[in-house]
């Protein structure tokens, strides 16, 4: 063994012990003193040898750790294509601006177009629309996953101006993608999947099954910490249409037309001979600009994390449908509330357990959270609740021109006043999931009497 490879295990080894020591140790659970978080970083040794054995080739930048998340990413996912960014806000950023390219001809989302959407969720389904100049078309979501109600669709669109519908499997559990999916091929729509909160999540058409995210045009995911998987920062964008591939990748990567990867050139073997645009011929293809782009990269490093993640990844979306089972069963018959329940024909995988206070409960979505609370059990909102209620819409509210609305949003204000969710991840022990099953229904049948 070389000098620098035993360096490098001497290193690798004590990062090892470094773990156990700082981070292996389990803490004595005590009720209403330890916190019972809704989410959080889930990872072992192996993924702290990961990054350091990443920081130590130096790469920084994206390189061979990219590549190889990228490869085992979408085989996991079983799609053709993976583009690693550096958040899942990226790629929702990334996949909507994809569709504007003029590659994709008629069919290329143009400023003024519509693009069929929900308010409940998260903002970055819908922010990159509105940056864009297209119009977010909105419709109500139904109890009580709050997902999109697909009966909806047909009433927003319009045959000259709608192009896409973009919207997310809400807290992992799918929406029905069936109903969509018919919407969208039979108006000839882009469908992008935001697939943030729903990676393993699997759905089933005329008996195929396949994971959320793989059925539309482009799926999106998110590593940041509470999420399935982690980079502490990161995403992706994945898809089966070449095309769509080759346009993510110019978009994600300044823009360029040039396919080669980091640190390898002439990959398409006429990097000095061919002509675009109005350049002089041979202009080196590496300087060759085809869109507008970005630099929405991930580092190495992060890969270098992910890739240890996605060894575990089988194993965490198991943990969380058995800690949404849990959750189910323990809370089954809680006077006051109403429960997930999977979309038909799916099997989520859950990014949080949704609990909406029924509308003649005695007490509040906000007095059921303060409580749970002050027993240092963590809540969290469905994200933006109704997203047009917040103040970056103000400047819309007398200039309807910037978005469009489809009837009411009863459902969605719902969500916005009533609904919560608690953590199903795979850091919960069954001490914690008693504990909130203990807390949920004391203050509830205390509550109902």
């Amino acid at each position: 063994m070389s000098k620098k490879d035993a360096l490098k295990e001497q290193i690798l080894q004590l990062t090892r012990e470094y773990y156990q020591e700082v981070h292996g140790q389990k803490k004595e659970f005590e009720a209403g003193k330890t916190p019972v978080n809704y989410g959080g970083r889930y990872f072992d040794e192996k993924e702290m040898v990961n990054l350091v054995d990443s920081s130590l080739d130096f790469w920084l930048t994206a390189g061979p750790w990219a590549t190889r998340f990228e490869r085992r990413f979408a085989e996991w996912l079983g799609v053709s294509h993976c583009a690693l960014t550096n958040s899942g806000s990226s790629a929702n950023l990334l996949a909507f601006t994809t569709l504007t390219s003029s590659l994709l001809g008629d069919r290329r989302v143009k400023r003024g177009d519509e693009i069929i959407t929900v308010a409940c969720g998260f903002p970055t389904t819908i922010t990159p629309i509105i940056q864009y100049g297209a119009i977010p078309v909105f419709v109500d979501v139904e109890a009580p996953g709050f997902n999109i109600n697909a009966s909806l669709l047909e009433s927003a669109y319009h045959p000259e101006k709608t192009k896409a519908v973009m919207i997310a499997h809400s807290l992992g559990n799918p929406f029905n993608l069936e109903a969509v999916l018919t919407f969208c091929r039979q108006h000839q729509l882009w469908l992008i999947e935001d697939n943030c909160d729903a990676l393993g999540s699997e759905y089933t058409i005329d008996g195929e099954t396949r994971k959320t995210g793989t059925w539309g045009d482009i799926g999106t995911s998110s590593f940041y910490p509470p999420h399935h998987m982690t980079m502490g920062e990161g995403g992706a964008v994945y898809t089966n249409n070449d095309l769509l591939f080759r346009i993510v990748r110019s978009f994600r990567d300044w823009g360029r037309d040039c396919w080669c990867l980091g640190g390898v050139d002439n990959t398409c073997g006429c990097r000095f001979t061919g002509k675009f645009g109005q350049l002089p011929e041979g202009y080196d293809h590496k300087y060759v600009y085809s869109h507008f782009g970005f630099n929405l990269k991930a580092t190495d490093m992060q890969a270098a994390i992910g890739c240890a993640q996605l060894e575990k990844l089988d194993n965490i979306v198991e943990a969380r449908r058995k800690n949404y089972a849990t959750l189910y069963e323990g809370l089954k018959g809680t006077p006051g509330i109403i429960l997930p329940e999977p979309t038909p024909n799916s099997n989520p995988s859950w990014f949080g357990f949704l609990i909406t206070v029924k509308d003649d409960a005695p007490f509040t979505r906000n007095e059921l959270t303060g409580y749970l609370e002050s027993k240092r059990i963590q809540t969290r909102n469905l994200f933006a609740g109704n997203f047009l209620k917040h103040p970056c819409f103000d400047e819309f509210r007398d200039d309807t021109s910037y978005y469009r609305q489809v009837g009411t949003l009863k459902e969605t204000d719902r969500a916005m006043r009533q609904t919560f969710w608690i953590g199903v991840y795979p850091g919960m022990t069954q001490e914690k999931l008693s504990w909130m099953i203990t807390c949920i229904r004391e203050f509830c049948e205390q509550n109902a009497r």
